[in-house]
């Protein structure tokens, strides 16, 4: 594990690394490496926290690779290999965080949930028992 990071942000780290032979990364991209790395069944629709997201390209200076993170028109994450490291300005990144509040982000708590079995499984419905009022005296 690096050096100040948690489990999502070492995830990130781990799912940028894999991507780096191209020139730019996607926030989709890189959850859905992360979700097949971890084993994470759900939240097939899940984004990347930008606080997670800037503190793994942070950690990459450290391995020689620099990617400057900018936003599309749908407050998506996109991730560009570049010669030195660039984060997202004031205003981009107050409209991100106003993003998440409304979509599923991926946190730790899917990782520590995974560890503990507590992950949703699928139940089917038990067979409704129904009562016949003919099997009674009167």
């Amino acid at each position: 594990m690096e050096q100040g990071l948690n489990q999502i942000q070492n995830e990130i780290l781990k799912a940028i690394e894999h991507h780096s032979g191209k020139a730019l990364c996607t926030e989709a991209i890189i959850a859905k490496r992360i979700r097949d790395n971890a084993n994470i069944e759900g939240k097939q629709k899940a984004g990347l926290a930008i606080q997670d997201v800037e503190k793994a390209v942070a950690a990459l200076e450290t391995k020689g690779l620099f990617y400057s993170i900018h936003l599309n028109s749908a407050n998506d994450i996109l991730l560009k290999k570049e010669d030195e490291i660039k984060y997202l300005d004031p205003d981009a990144k107050r409209r991100r965080l106003a993003a998440e509040k409304s979509m599923s982000v991926l946190s730790n708590g899917d990782f520590s949930a995974k560890k503990s079995n507590k992950v949703k499984t699928k139940h089917n419905r038990t067979e409704s028992k129904k009562l016949n009022i003919n099997d009674y005296d009167y």
